[in-house]
């Protein structure tokens, strides 16, 4: 016996409990909910056991996740996905993790690809929770995160009629989805998920399935696909000829310099010890801070309009330069020196500016060809001077903030505050605002690891990005940066964590203003504008919510605040009242 469902009011005719086919009512039976006509009904579910069938493509499809080690699917349920919600249930190795918005869905699928380079998966109804999603599938898209976005999506019958929450998913989502597609029979499901998953992995970014209901409930007894027969990991190789070339260029070179970035998140040691090797410094985009120990002599901190100040005109005294797994946009911050360029990626290779020698492979094989085939060298004394003399005022400015009391505090204090509380291993994951151009250029990270919505700058990352991370790495501290502004956009997801007793800490920087667009205005020349609003008492709102919260409005408490929500099994919310009219630069140019 099969169940049909009113296309208007979602009323569900059950033949089972109705005791008559749905074939077998006259006519002009109408929705005993709602009224509509029997005409708007539509057929969600066969007798599957009838047919000897057991299960569903939203099962299957749920099966072949688990068989690609996805452990749990970020989103909400709703109508259109409801056949897929039920699957979840039922599947014993896989748990569907409820948010509070659809946007910090897709954040924090992408936030735990960027984490674990392991598919991040997301979950929508149609309409309005596949278009609220759009934010962080882009975030994936541009920072190259293996994400698949599953789009719920009206009955069949209904596509192409102005149905409630009928959009084009395929057409939308396909302009930034390496791979976007309607499953519109049972056969197809498995073929298409497979690609899907395929696409995101072969070419690092999200893939979209368009999820019709009556689709998802209709049956299918397919075998999952095997995925160590099926998915298989590029691993280009530099040739012997490009080793060499590159081993010349180091050779001849005074003061080369290398420059690290997402690509070298996995290899950070070997990428230390080739700079140790052939005498040379190192600085990182803002995605790869943390990769190599900050505190590191050789390490120069993030190059970039957010990093630190004292790295540009460091990079301008070299004559050669190393990119290791980055396109790196700023080309104003690189001086017109010789450079060799590695990625695993063809198109980035000479994307931004010209290049001597460009690599196409692995980033941490080439590294590791190189430091085997260079012989070893010693950094030039002046460069290593020039180095220490930069060091040393970064320092001071470190020092400086850190015995800072003024009221309103100094967010460089939050951050110097921060960094004598926090884990060598902790995970730190930063929204958008003027707190990021804080953390980037006066946090010095050891072996900290952090996250960024790097190209979209979306606001609203930092908490749905730490949830996603608490879950991945359950006994690591997790930390979450945000302004006032960004914990306004989607800071609920708060009680997510609440919900699912994760115990990450948030630092809120409340200004009581979008303190970075002021900012930007006054660059620009223009008096600020519509930038302030009251916020409520967010720590409060964090206690309320079932968490820990702090307030703080004294730079002397900043210490104890800290500690004590990094040491609370509850999620712990520490909001810190800021200057709102200290401000700091973006690096522009040397």
């Amino acid at each position: 016996m099969g169940k049909w469902k009113c296309s208007v009011c979602g009323y569900i005719y059950d033949e089972a409990q109705e005791g008559v086919p749905f074939s077998d009512l006259p006519s002009d039976w109408t929705c005993p909910q709602c009224g509509a006509p029997k005409s708007a009904f539509v057929q969600i579910a066969g007798d599957e056991k009838a047919k000897g069938v057991a299960t569903t493509v939203a099962d299957k499809i749920v099966e072949q996740l688990v068989a690609y080690g996805v452990e749990r699917v970020y989103g909400i349920p709703g109508n259109s996905n409801l056949p897929l919600t039920d699957a979840l249930r039922r599947h014993p190795d896989i748990e569907l993790i409820l948010v509070r918005h659809e946007e910090s869905a897709a954040f924090m699928a992408s936030a735990h690809a960027k984490l674990t380079g392991r598919l991040g998966v997301c979950m929508s109804i149609a309409g309005p929770g596949a278009t609220n999603m759009i934010t962080g599938i882009v975030d994936a898209a541009t920072d190259r995160a293996p994400v698949l976005a599953l789009l719920g999506q009206v009955p069949q019958p209904f596509l192409g009629s102005e149905s409630l929450q009928e959009i084009p998913e395929v057409s939308i989502f396909g302009t930034f989805c390496g791979y976007a597609e309607m499953i519109v029979r049972p056969s197809q499901a498995l073929g298409a998920l497979n690609l899907a998953v395929k696409r995101a992995y072969a070419d690092p970014g999200p893939s979209a399935l368009s999820l019709p209901t009556d689709v998802l409930a209709e049956p299918l007894d397919q075998p999952i696909w095997d995925p160590g027969k099926h998915l298989f990991e590029p691993h280009p190789v530099a040739g012997d000829d490009e080793i060499k070339q590159i081993v010349d260029l180091i050779g001849k070179a005074k003061r080369p310099l290398l420059f690290g970035g997402w690509g070298t998140r996995h290899c950070g040691p070997a990428l230390l010890d080739l700079a140790r090797h052939i005498g040379a410094p190192i600085a990182t985009t803002s995605r790869a801070k943390g990769v190599v120990p900050e505190s590191d002599e050789l390490v120069l901190g993030v190059l970039g309009s957010i990093g630190n100040r004292f790295a540009p005109a460091i990079v301008t005294q070299s004559d050669l330069i190393l990119i290791f797994g980055s396109g790196f946009r700023q080309r104003n911050l690189v001086p017109d020196v010789r450079k060799i360029q590695v990625d695993i990626d063809a198109t980035r290779v000479g994307k931004t500016f010209a290049v001597e020698i460009g690599v196409v492979g692995d980033t941490a094989s080439v590294i590791g060809r190189i430091r085997k085939a260079a012989p070893p060298g010693k950094i030039d004394p002046d460069f290593m001077e020039i180095i220490r003399s930069a060091a040393s005022k970064y320092e001071s400015l470190l020092a400086a903030d850190a015995v800072d009391t003024r009221h309103p505090i100094n967010p460089g204090s939050v951050i110097q505050a921060m960094k004598r509380q926090i884990r060598d291993d902790a995970i730190v994951c930063s929204d958008v605002g003027d707190h990021t151009y804080w953390f980037y250029k006066r946090f010095v990270c050891e072996n900290q690891k952090t996250l960024l919505c790097a190209n979209m700058a979306g606001m609203g990352f930092g908490i749905p990005a730490a949830v996603a991370c608490q879950f991945a790495e359950p006994d690591r501290q997790v930390v979450a940066i945000t302004g006032d502004g960004g914990f306004g956009m989607l800071g609920m997801e708060f009680t997510t964590a609440v919900h699912n007793k994760l115990p990450l800490t948030v630092i809120v920087f409340n200004d009581g203003k979008l303190k970075n667009i002021g900012k930007e205005q006054d660059e620009y020349g223009v008096p600020q504008y519509r930038i302030s609003f009251p916020n409520p008492n967010f720590a409060d709102m964090a206690t309320a919510a079932g968490g820990l919260g702090i307030r703080v409005s004294e730079a002397e408490k900043l210490d104890d605040a800290v500690k004590n929500a990094l040491d609370s099994p509850l999620p712990a919310l520490v909001e810190v009242l800021v200057d709102p009219d200290l401000y700091i630069k973006g690096v522009r140019r040397p």
